[in-house]
Order: structure tokens, then sequence, then C-alpha cells
């Protein structure tokens, strides 16, 4: 697979008409959406202890009532009559508006200012987590075009001033009349590497992110099975 450093801009797309509207770029955007859980390093203060603690019990108890649910119901029923793949668990979160599938065996834990993350029981770089933030865009498109919107997520948001960012791919889906926009990345320092998979999508007046990675060595092993994690990820009235 052909790649090409951020300073040269993105590769490999497959692209569809979009409106071509700016990226919002303010200051607090970028803190929020940041996939680092050291939010101190955007500047901008953390959400207080008591909101994350609050969420996290909130989180826990969904989940807790999501399994009982599921050991009940068909998870067809509570994904829209999918079928849920071999290995994977739904996680549903109807209170705040969207869904995913991670791995069975992975585990619950909190990841700071994002609403909901699971990780390996073993390796803590392989991970999946989603948050949200208000906005009053309609449909991910409304960002601006998918190679710009990517490329401003990766370069100056995603990656630390110490990492080398590189886009290997992005692609659009409209499901149910909604747009989402996938795509897989890399971020590189000296001590070590990852690779991700992102998934952007807007719906309830939310701007949502889900990311799953995993170490940059352990990569080639891991990447079907989470690009099924960032490919499943669905937005749901509320």
């Amino acid at each position: 697979m052909s790649v090409s450093s951020l300073s040269l801009g993105y590769v490999s797309t497959t692209k569809s008409n979009k409106t071509d509207i700016a990226c919002p770029s303010s200051s607090s955007r970028a803190c929020l959406l940041s996939p680092c859980c050291k939010v101190e390093s955007s500047g901008k203060p953390i959400p207080s202890e008591n909101r994350t603690s609050m969420n996290c019990k909130r989180r826990l108890a969904l989940l807790g009532a999501g399994t009982l649910v599921a050991t009940t119901v068909p998870a067809s029923f509570l994904l829209a009559e999918e079928v849920v793949p071999k290995n994977f668990t739904p996680f549903v979160d109807r209170q705040d508006g969207y869904s995913y599938y991670y791995p069975s065996d992975w585990r619950e834990f909190d990841f700071r200012a994002h609403d909901s993350a699971f990780k390996d029981r073993y390796m803590q770089l392989q991970n999946v987590r989603v948050r949200f933030i208000p906005t009053d865009k309609k449909d991910v498109r409304d960002l601006g075009p998918m190679e710009e919107v990517v490329y401003d997520l990766v370069k100056h948001i995603y990656a630390a001033p110490n990492q080398v960012a590189t886009i290997y791919d992005m692609k659009e889906r409209v499901i149910d009349g909604k747009s989402y926009y996938t795509f897989e990345y890399g971020l590189a320092s000296k001590n070590y590497a990852t690779t991700s998979f992102a998934t952007i999508a807007i719906g309830n007046n939310r701007y949502y992110t889900l990311i799953v990675g995993a170490n940059e060595r352990r990569w080639r092993r891991m990447k079907n099975m989470l690009k099924v994690v960032a490919e499943s990820f669905k937005v749901l009235d509320i």
C-alpha cells in the first residue's frame, strides 16, 4: 500500500460529491476531539472529576443493562436486524444515540473525556473509544470535503507535536441517510508508533468520533478485526 506524509497530502481516497463548507477550527473543538487522554496537552481544562465519575457510572449501568438484554433478545433486534459478527459484542447507547461492535474479550475502561471505551485485557494500546461534542451541523458532509476534514483532524488534532502522522486510506459510507467518514492513519514518535481507524459522523446535534487502534507492530495482525469495529459505528436517532 502506498502512503504519503501529511506534508504531501492524503492517499488512496474514496471520494464523492460533498458540500464545500469550511471545517470549524476553534481551539475548543481541537481540545474536545483530540484522541489523547491527556487533554491538558491542548491547554484546555479537563471536565470535572465528578462529571467523569458520573459518566463512568452511567456507562457501567448501561453496559450492565445491555448485557442483560442481549441474553434475552437477539442482537439482531438491538441493531436493526443485523447479524453481529462472530467474536464481537454490540454496544448500544440509546441515551446518547450510537452503537458499535467491540471484540468480545475486551473489557470496558474509563478513557478520560470519552463516553465509552473498551480495551484488550493484555495490550493497552489495542482499544476503542467514543466521544461526542455539540454541533449545529446536520451531516458530516457539512464539515467540508472528506480529504480536507481528515487531513485537518489527523495533522492538527490527533497528532502531537513530536509525532509524524500518515494517512493511509479514507472512504465515505452512507447508511440510512447518514454519512460516515472512516479513515486509517498512523502516528509515529521516537519511542513508539500506533495505527488506527477513525469514524466520524454527525446526528442528534452531536459530532461523534470513534477511534480504534493498536501498536504498529501488531497492526497487520489486528487490522481486519479493528476495521470491523470502525465500520460498525452507527448513529441512532434520539
